[in-house]
């Protein structure tokens, strides 16, 4: 039987996964007030190129560029042949007003397609550079935004999408594996006029402020080495 991921499914990510949807207001008491020691972000080169790969088919991340964090942002470790990106996001991926901003534990496998990865995926380059290098929040977000008006960060092109399936994603602590999924970019906040997140509506969607994009998931049924996923 075919399996069917209900409205609560989705919005739990809404909510847990993609916490830039929420308003500043409902927000929780920061649980990680400041950055940890650098060291507790990054990971041995091989296994991070491991599990970035781990977010798409290896028939994809087999042919993908992989880049992986180092001590003044990301750099490129395997060049690629067929136009995808692979990288695992940390947790300055979530909005500056993110209580888990800071969480050291999350990793997140990324496979960017083409017109993701020299787009959205830039957005989270550019804000780990600026983490790096000591930044406050209000000036990342000012330095992103100024990036973004000025065509410095490019606006996505249609068809930008992203793979997320990796078993050992930890998204954070409230959805940790959550379900593998595929995200695909739509420039501009445009849920509403796709009749998105309405009752009954089957179109789930988020808005990534920092990417000035529209998300919109779909759930898949296994993991990316193929093993199913929990319902």
């Amino acid at each position: 039987m075919r399996k069917i991921i209900t409205i609560s499914a989705f919005l739990f990510l809404a909510l847990a996964v993609l916490p830039q949807a929420i308003p500043p207001a409902q927000a929780q008491a920061h649980r990680y007030p400041a950055m940890a020691p650098l060291s507790d972000y990054l990971m041995p080169r091989d296994a991070e190129i491991a599990l970035a790969r781990s977010a798409a088919p290896a028939s994809i991340s087999d042919g993908a560029t992989v880049m992986v964090l180092g001590r003044q942002g990301y750099i490129t470790a395997v060049r690629g042949t067929n136009g995808f990106l692979c990288y695992v996001e940390r947790s300055w991926a979530r909005a500056t007003n993110d209580p888990e901003f800071w969480n050291p534990k999350m990793r997140a496998p990324n496979c960017f397609n083409q017109p993701a990865a020299t787009s959205v995926a830039q957005v989270y380059l550019m804000k780990t550079r600026l983490v790096l290098a000591g930044k406050s929040k209000a000036e990342i977000n000012r330095q992103l935004a100024a990036a973004l008006n000025s065509g410095k960060l490019p606006a996505p092109p249609p068809g930008g999408m992203c793979y997320m399936m990796s078993r050992q994603q930890y998204l954070n602590d409230a959805a940790k594996s959550w379900h593998p999924h595929l995200m695909f970019y739509v420039r501009g906040e445009v849920a509403k006029s796709w009749g998105a997140n309405l009752p009954r509506s089957p179109v789930i969607a988020v808005y990534d402020a920092d990417a000035r994009v529209t998300v919109f998931m779909v759930v898949v049924r296994r993991w990316s080495d193929g093993t199913p996923a929990p319902n």
